[in-house]
């Protein structure tokens, strides 16, 4: 599991842009990868729309910005075009990302405990160091706070 100020592994993961995410050839800038549960929900919508509000924000900010679950590309593909986003979307089908990234655990939801995706922001330095991670995220201003973090850097 990863942890601040620790360097991450390098990995590679199927990107919307057609070509394999490769962790260690993206890192030119500072990244963003917020892992979220599954397309299209209410909660994921609203923190990925959030996201691409703020892109050209993060973008001023020599940040880059991925989205990542485990859904299939041809989903991501047409959630990425319902709503536009700007930025491209990884998948992890097999969860082996989701869990280095400390994104896969048990939920509870009604009373009932069941394994899954847990909502995370990961920001990552050029030098693959962990600088920031946002666990059990509440999607309310979420994206907002990031982006005052990544401002005050």
């Amino acid at each position: 599991m990863i942890k601040e100020n620790k360097k991450i592994q390098d990995f590679k993961l199927p990107s919307t842009n057609g070509n394999n995410f490769q962790l260690k050839k993206e890192v030119k800038k500072n990244l963003i990868i917020y892992v979220y549960p599954k397309d299209n929900t209410p909660g994921c919508t609203t923190e990925s729309v959030e996201f691409a509000n703020y892109y050209s924000k993060f973008k001023k900010l020599n940040v880059q910005i991925f989205g990542l679950s485990k859904d299939s590309i041809d989903s991501h593909l047409k959630f990425k075009k319902k709503f536009k986003f700007p930025f491209d979307l990884l998948s992890d089908e097999k969860l082996q990302i989701i869990k280095i990234l400390g994104a896969w655990g048990e939920k509870s939801m009604y009373g009932k405990k069941f394994m899954g995706v847990k909502r995370t922001t990961i920001l990552i330095g050029k030098n693959q160091k962990i600088i920031k991670i946002w666990n059990n995220i509440k999607v309310k201003d979420h994206v907002k706070n990031v982006y005052e973090f990544v401002k005050n850097i």
